[in-house]
């Protein structure tokens, strides 16, 4: 998920870069959606692995 949330950064960078800014918008829309939902999926992972007392 974090791979694709730095993929659709870039591709909004490269977009900007060149001018287009219709798909540098949204491209940074999406990387920032799939960013926060990375956030929530991994805050959840930490505390269901706290919970349980599991360590590395």
């Amino acid at each position: 998920m974090l791979w694709w949330a730095v993929t659709f950064f870039i591709v909004a960078i490269i977009a900007a870069v060149f001018g287009f800014g219709g798909i540098a918008s949204a491209s940074a829309g999406i990387a920032q959606v799939l960013f926060v939902i990375f956030l929530v999926l991994f805050i959840v992972a930490m505390i269901a692995r706290a919970v349980r007392g599991r360590t590395p």
